[in-house]
């Protein structure tokens, strides 16, 4: 298939850039994923369309706040990095601005000394490797008190309440960005689904900004993923199996934990515990192995993750539905609404 097959025109106006209060009050396109029949509700309507046995998979990853901006020792010039991934305890790949700056051997300081950056090494594609300096026996307390949440570069209002970008659930340290089909669930809603007999479960992918990487080729095949790491932790597992031997459903809450669950059974044919990088690349042709059913926002024309979508759903399915939401004027990307496939 070709980049272009997932194309499609978006409305600028459509583009979420705040998001909807309270959290659970975004709308919902449901997609039959058998018939492509579709329906409108809203995300607070879920414990409807779950039933006593289904397990919900979310993704417990938390968002650092990883943008930085300091000044270069000595010279006071402007700096940006941009927290991409931890290497080592204190060495991080990062993206810096401006680049021309940041030789090997410079040193950046942040929050008026709470952190010191050294440049160690260019990498691949322009980015650093840099050695982070504080006080102290973790980075994160320093970066929520120093650091701006990493925002998609397609929102440009400004973010009053930085939790927002962040789930509910979150508490594991580590991403670059959230996963945003987790946004919707406040917990008072997460309540009302064990309430109802339906069981949440964890996984944990650290998403990277690789996730807005644009696909620079024509045949999407020889499109290279990014790698993130994951950890699918023992009772997830359990869980899991224990749903699939009892005839409940398995759903996704978003493509990373999707892409999580289907990365453990590609590689040892069943669900276990694992930890991890994956580089996992879905697009139609695939045989799920694990998923039931997918909770996702609406996602970037010629992305990776409409391509996951519509491995899931359908290819036809997933481009009907995507034309019928812009139609409806649904808003989209990550302070979007949201799609049930099921």
């Amino acid at each position: 298939m070709k980049k272009s097959d997932f194309f499609f025109e978006l409305p600028e106006n459509q583009i979420a850039q705040t998001p909807i209060e309270p959290r659970d009050h975004s709308r919902m396109l449901c997609l039959g994923r058998e018939s492509g029949e579709v329906a409108h509700r809203h995300f607070y309507d879920l414990p409807e369309l779950l039933q006593a046995g289904d397990t919900l998979i979310v993704n417990s990853s938390r968002v650092i706040p990883a943008r930085l901006f300091g000044v270069k020792e000595f010279t006071g010039g402007a700096m940006q990095f941009l927290l991409l991934e931890q290497k080592q305890k204190d060495i991080w790949e990062v993206m810096v601005k401006p680049g021309k700056k940041a030789k090997v051997g410079s040193r950046f300081i942040f929050g008026d000394g709470l952190l010191v950056g050294e440049i160690l090494q260019v990498v691949e594609g322009g980015n650093r490797l840099a050695r982070m300096y504080y006080e102290g026996s973790s980075i994160y307390p320093i970066l929520e008190q120093i650091g701006k949440m990493p925002l998609p570069p397609y929102i440009t209002a400004n973010l009053e309440d930085q939790e927002r970008y962040q789930t509910v659930y979150s508490k594991t340290p580590g991403s670059a960005a959230a996963p945003t089909a987790g946004l919707h669930f406040t917990p008072e809603l997460m309540d009302k689904l064990r309430a109802k007999g339906v069981r949440i479960a964890e996984v944990t992918l650290h998403v990277g900004l690789g996730t807005f990487r644009p696909v620079k080729v024509d045949e999407i095949t020889e499109h290279h993923m990014h790698s993130e790491h994951y950890y699918l932790p023992k009772e997830t597992a359990d869980l899991i199996n224990e749903t699939k031997q009892n005839g409940g459903r398995v759903i996704a809450v978003g493509t990373t934990s999707c892409r999580t669950l289907e990365s453990v059974a590609t590689k040892y044919g069943k669900i276990q515990e694992d930890e991890g990088d994956t580089s996992i690349f879905i697009y139609p042709g695939y045989q799920f192995k694990v998923l039931d059913g997918l909770i996702t926002n609406f996602h970037l024309p010629e992305s990776t993750l409409i391509m996951l979508v519509s491995a899931f759903a359908g290819y036809e399915h997933t481009m009907s539905a995507y034309q019928i939401a812009v139609k409806e004027g649904y808003r989209f990307f990550s302070f979007g609404d949201a799609m049930f496939i099921g």
